[in-house]
């Protein structure tokens, strides 16, 4: 046997680590993982790694992972050559948009998306040629209210300032949870030094949170907050600031800040308390503490996006930042310059063009919201869906009402899935194509390197052969497009392979060919373990997309919302609201069929307030019933201290038992979906994002004792 040593970054979630990968060549030529580490040179993640980057060998060895196209007939699957699977494709989709429209086409593309720059340059040589206004993504379970946010304040939706954690001595974190995540919409490896590095330089770390999560577990405070009511406790911080006298000016050129000063005069603290279920006091205190600090910043993630005032949210985190003078300020939020500048190579998106034909869910940058998906399938009538595209998604576990787009699944005319594995939601496509394994194709960090908080670049040189017959995702996309030209033709624009791609948006790029780095992709190559190109500095102002040119601090829509917010009742106190939860072993609906993430105490349960078991008559470890509008699910219940009083949480991604599935490990702890709980029809009304928080349920026993 020979070794051999490579260098990469892990693809799996935002943080792209830095990997040593050893490989081993067997005597029968073989190539094999031999050891997956932390790679102590890399210039961004200085050898930190998790457990999820170990598990890339079970990736690359698991035995339930598609090898070659597959077509289902009747219940037994098949194998179809490549050539042939392209036709069908083209085939069956020709003939249903010949017949109901272009709008009968549905595309779905899932989170590993943006992993993967061969889906990020290629995906759309396909699917821009279906001219479906039907296109939706993961985008909208997650976080579509920073890029809409982003897009009316800054005039791009990639235009996301990111927390300069290194340099800031007050971090302010709500709704998210970066040492399960590793970050999010901040590429931040290591976060957990990070963070103590704050604290030991006499900073301080504040969490907001309705679980004692363990991001707040390590905080200097942790506020406990009714879930769904972030808006309340950002507006009361809000005002306070001005109240009190405790904004600071900017250097940079803003418009509207008047207009928020006045829109926010009577959401005071005191008001806001009852809603949020935070003490006056302590939001006044807040305010006052992110004013002083020297360099503080707010940042809100996931939990405050995915709840009925998700955009509304994210617009008040950017205010704070902004009236503080934190905004495009070291130790504040800042912008990168990234090496391949997405903002500058691409448009600035658009808003409520179109909207869903159903719901009237706006569309945003020519996506529809995905909780419409199901009931654009299930309704009768004119551009009513009837054949699906899926790339590398599972949306039967991950948007809401999961069981209503299984039925919705079940009646398609057509549907075909990119992807690898034989899940709850390819389980009911008529056509499987598989593409290579995450480490048999080389890759470039389009994506996280735009919110990282270094300015860094690599290119991550493939590590095991490719193998025979098998085809890397963008080649899948040039043979379904060409299959699909042929069909109706078309003509196809001629196409280059990504790492050319890459390389040209490289040499174009702010440290490209006219800069002093003169970067391209032949001199990335001589980085193996990354470059580091600086820290995140001040650079706003050049970077601004608005008409204007000025940061607008009161978008018209947002403005309107506020009002909506106004209108809206408080949740009442009785109400028991579930949360989902996450955890550095799991990645959202697709990491839980390799053993190392899945050993050791199971993880799935339901978490619940000993008070609210005691009050319901149940008790520690008790199977119980779950239910909510739309479904329910039968979960262990847990009692822990972490939730606060009327508040359950249950960690999203899992309910691997559906029938048809092929998932060994996954089946054997499948656990419970969330998303048969999660409500289609509540979305935060400005964006259409999913509401996955703060959603009403009951919950007994099931044996029948009463509980709600």
């Amino acid at each position: 046997m020979t070794t051999s040593l490579h260098y990469r970054a892990c693809h799996l979630c935002e943080a792209i680590c830095g990997l040593a990968i050893e490989t081993e060549v067997l005597v029968d030529g073989q190539v094999q993982i031999r050891s997956v580490r932390g790679d102590a040179e890399d210039a961004f993640s200085r050898g930190h790694i998790c457990p999820k980057a170990v598990a890339l060998q079970d990736i690359q060895n698991d035995p339930d992972r598609i090898r070659q196209p597959l077509r289902r007939i009747g219940r037994q699957w098949q194998p179809i050559a490549w050539d042939e699977a392209f036709e069908l494709v083209a085939e069956r989709l020709s003939a249903i948009r010949a017949e109901h429209g272009a709008n009968a086409v549905a595309v779905y593309q899932g989170n590993p998306s943006v992993h993967n720059y061969g889906l990020m340059t290629h995906s759309n040589y396909f699917l821009g040629l279906l001219k479906t206004r039907n296109r939706f993504s993961a985008t909208s379970v997650d976080q579509l209210p920073h890029h809409l946010t982003s897009h009316l304040m800054y005039g791009h939706g990639l235009l996301i300032p990111v927390p300069d954690i290194d340099h800031a001595d007050f971090m302010l974190i709500l709704g998210g949870n970066p040492l399960a995540s590793n970050g999010s919409m901040m590429s931040v490896p290591d976060v957990e030094k990070r963070l103590k590095a704050i604290q030991a330089r006499g900073g301080r770390l504040v969490v907001v949170d309705p679980r004692r999560s363990e991001t707040a577990a390590m905080a200097d405070q942790h506020l406990f907050v009714r879930p769904g009511s972030d808006a309340a406790l950002l507006l009361g911080v809000l005002n306070t600031l001005f109240e009190e006298g405790l904004t600071r000016s900017s250097h940079l050129p803003v418009e509207g800040l008047e207009q928020v000063r006045e829109a926010v005069a009577g959401f005071t603290a005191e008001t806001m308390s009852e809603r949020c279920g935070v003490p006056a006091a302590a939001i006044r205190q807040l305010a006052r503490d992110f004013a002083a600090a020297e360099r503080a910043v707010c940042y809100g993630r996931m939990g405050i996006s995915t709840q009925v005032f998700g955009t509304l949210c994210q617009w008040l985190v950017q205010l704070l930042n902004l009236v503080t003078g934190n905004l495009d300020r070291p130790g504040g939020t800042l912008c990168t310059t990234p090496a391949l500048d997405l903002v500058e190579n691409t448009s600035g998106g658009h808003f409520n063009c179109w909207q869903s034909r159903v719901s009237g869910l706006p569309e945003y940058g020519g996506e529809l919201p995905v909780s419409a998906l199901a009931e654009e399938i299930l309704t009768p009538g004119e551009g009513q869906v009837r054949a699906l595209v899926t790339v590398a998604g599972n949306p039967v576990l991950s948007t809401p009402n999961g069981r209503q787009l299984e039925q919705a699944l079940r009646g398609l005319e057509f549907m075909v899935a990119v992807d690898f594995y034989i899940n709850e939601t390819t389980c009911h496509a008529d056509l499987i194509l598989p593409p290579t394994a995450p480490l048999e194709h080389d890759h470039y960090d389009t994506t996280f390197n735009l919110l990282a908080v270094r300015n860094v670049t690599r290119f991550n040189s493939v590590i095991l052969p490719k193998p025979a017959e098998a085809l890397h995702d963008w080649e899948i996309f040039i043979g379904l497009a060409q299959a699909y030209a042929a069909h109706n033709a078309l003509q196809l624009k001629p196409t280059l392979a990504p790492e050319q791609l890459i390389d040209t948006g490289l040499r174009a790029g702010p440290h490209g060919e006219r800069s002093e780095r003169g970067l391209n992709l032949d001199r990335l190559r001589e980085y193996p373990h990354g470059l580091d190109l600086g820290p995140l500095q001040p650079n706003l102002v050049a970077r601004l997309k608005t008409s204007s040119g000025k940061v607008q601090a009161a978008p018209t829509p947002l403005l309107a919302d506020l009002q909506r917010f106004a209108a809206q009742p408080a949740t009442g106190a009785h109400e028991l609201l579930l949360i989902g939860r996450r955890h550095v072993r799991s990645n959202n609906s697709w990491m839980h069929n390799y053993q190392r993430l899945v050993k050791g105490k199971p993880r799935h349960q339901l978490l619940m307030s000993p008070q609210d078991l005691a009050c319901r008559g149940l008790v520690d470890g008790q199977r119980v019933q779950v239910r909510s509008r739309v479904g329910c699910i039968e979960v262990d219940v847990v009692a822990s201290e972490e939730v606060m009083p009327g508040v359950v949480s249950l960690p999203h991604g899992w309910g691997h038992a559906r029938p048809g599935v092929r998932l060994e490990i996954a089946q054997a702890q499948p656990g419970a979906s969330a998303n048969d709980l999660t409500d289609e029809s509540r979305v935060d009304a400005l964006s259409g994002n999913a509401v996955l928080n703060g959603v009403p349920v009951e919950v007994q026993a099931l044996q029948g004792l009463s509980g709600a």
